[in-house]
């Protein structure tokens, strides 16, 4: 049994430097040796589903967890490179019982992950992992098939015209991006066929970079974590939109025909306004993270409509949205969840639907994206020593001292890191001064806080 303690899985699957514990091929085969024998329970046939994005490791993970899993049984499909989405998609499909997802999402490619789908095609709760993660810890004799009950690795060879032809339907039928110059970076990642062919097909004249993947350059200098390139080739070649996926394609961020970057945040609004609009929005209400600025709760209020917040991270806002019955939600970094298309993040779907209104509305995109001001919004990671900076009563002193200040006017929010030794502060208000102010205080506070069980230590 578990003993409630992950320490491989974090909010988003197990991740590290890759061929570095847990990173290496011996956890993976270990991983899909006790996930297999998790799954493979009943008298059917067992298959799972392995994708990955394009770092040089994954020739390295892939095989490893197909081993683990033909070992305990499992027929194992694979893919290749696509998008995080798209495995969460075939997984369903193909009616597998698991779908594996090797990738680092916007990580540098000395990094990588490996992320599990449910049959469901949804990710994997925390019990589902913590009781995996135990089984890894222990004896895996038990999951290991006998000869004639091994799996079989295939590959298949159409899964990329699956997916197209997903995502090209959630485009409405009736409209096409014919007149439309479009630039997408595609971070040299999971997206560099599939993102250019969709958009093309749709009949749009298209501009790709980020698609020339040598294992090595992921995320280097491009994608959604670096449009500055981007934005710059999008005025060059007077382009109406940018598109910016990440490594994985899960997340999206977009630039408009002027150069401007637009974030997560804009693009929820413009999506709820619409689907609003249309009778399509489900809860009368968005999910959003902690994280997603106070302009767009507002501009949601403004338009009868709610703000749920969770937890930073994607399966906690998918989590969020099927409790209540939301099929709109995301994260202020590009994660954009549209349960009606899909049950993960899908930056390519997300910008599909903004795509469809600037058809719609013949406007600009530097108009139609432009749904709120943001307010002026910082965070500052304060790093620590250990221990809980954040239970000292000075620090609680400090921080009901910002709230107080602000009032309704902003927000304080606090947070440790989950993977690091680090304490997030984020103030948001309307006036900018006041956010540099209360940030730098409150930085202070934890810094002093955290200093002093050290010298007490140290003494």
């Amino acid at each position: 049994m578990s003993d409630g303690k992950r320490r491989l899985f974090g909010t988003d699957g197990i991740r590290g430097v890759a061929n570095r514990a847990p990173m290496d091929a011996a956890t993976a085969l270990r991983l899909g040796q006790a996930a297999g024998r998790f799954f493979n329970r009943g008298g059917h046939r067992h298959r799972v589903v392995i994708g990955k994005d394009t770092r040089l490791s994954g020739y390295m993970l892939e095989p490893a967890l197909t081993a683990g899993f033909v070992g305990a049984g499992m027929d194992v499909v694979l893919v290749g490179p696509l998008p995080t989405p798209a495995i969460a998609l075939l997984t369903r499909s193909l009616r597998a019982d698991l779908g594996v997802m090797v990738s680092a999402s916007h990580n540098p490619f000395e990094d990588n992950g490996i992320k599990l789908f449910g049959p469901d095609g949804l990710k994997l709760s925390d019990a589902q992992e913590e009781e995996i993660e135990a089984m890894m810890g222990g004896d895996l004799t038990a999951a290991l098939a006998a000869p004639r009950r091994l799996g079989r690795a295939s590959r298949l060879e159409d899964a990329p015209g699956r997916y197209i032809e997903a995502v090209k339907a959630s485009f409405p039928r009736g409209r096409s991006l014919e007149g439309l110059r479009i630039v997408v970076d595609c971070a040299h990642g999971a997206g560099y066929k599939v993102a250019p062919t969709v958009l093309w097909e749709l009949g749009a004249e298209v501009v790709s970079v980020g698609v020339a993947p040598d294992g090595f350059n992921i995320n280097a200098g491009c994608g959604s974590t670096a449009p500055g390139a981007l934005a710059a080739l999008v005025r060059e070649r007077r382009a109406d939109l940018g598109i910016a996926l990440d490594g994985d394609a899960d997340r999206v961020v977009l630039v408009d025909e002027t150069g401007a970057v637009v974030d997560g945040d804009q693009i929820l609004a413009l999506i709820a306004a619409s689907w609003a609009a249309e009778g399509r929005l489900r809860g009368g209400a968005v999910v959003a993270t902690v994280m997603s600025n106070l302009g767009l709760e507002r501009f949601l209020q403004e338009k009868g409509l709610t703000l749920i917040r969770t937890k930073v991270g994607d399966r906690y806002v998918g989590e969020a949205m099927r409790e209540k019955g939301c099929n709109l939600g995301g994260e202020q970094s590009g994660h954009v969840i549209l349960s009606d298309h899909g049950t993960t993040g899908d930056g390519l779907v997300a910008a599909l639907q903004v795509l469809s209104v600037l058809v719609e509305e013949r406007r600009p995109a530097s108009e139609v994206l432009r749904r709120f001001r943001p307010l002026p919004q910082k965070l500052v990671n304060v790093r620590h020593s250990g221990g809980s900076p954040l239970a000292d009563e000075r620090v609680a002193e400090a921080i009901a001292a910002a709230e107080a200040e602000l009032g309704p006017r902003g927000r304080v929010l606090i947070r440790p890191s989950g993977t690091e030794p680090l304490i997030r502060v984020m103030v948001e208000a309307e006036e900018e001064e006041m956010v540099d102010q209360l940030t730098a205080r409150l930085a202070e506070v934890i810094r002093t806080a955290s200093a002093a069980p050290a010298r007490a230590a140290a003494e």
